[in-house]
């Protein structure tokens, strides 16, 4: 099991977790600030199986809009997690 940690811009936050869901594809959507204009960001966190991971990259890549001068679409952390529980 892998775990993404996504931080994309607030005006993407809506069609990527759209995008997501549509695609069977569990997201956590936490509100978040940061950088150098201290601008809105959209924090994901998204659990899938190793195998589904260049999938959600993929539709990060297609749907986070074009960036700005000197900005990210989107900055995707992908990280090991070896235990995963809902209750």
């Amino acid at each position: 099991m892998k775990l993404i940690i996504a931080i994309i811009g607030d005006k993407d936050a809506h069609p990527v977790t759209e995008r997501l869901v549509n695609r069977d594809y569990r997201v956590t959507r936490i509100a978040s600030t940061g950088g150098f204009l201290r601008r809105g960001n959209v924090t994901l966190l998204i659990g899938v199986e190793a195998q589904h991971v260049e999938s959600v990259i993929d539709i990060l890549r297609e749907t986070c809009s074009p960036a700005e001068s000197n900005q990210h679409r989107a900055t995707i952390f992908v990280v090991n997690a070896p235990h995963f529980e809902q209750i």
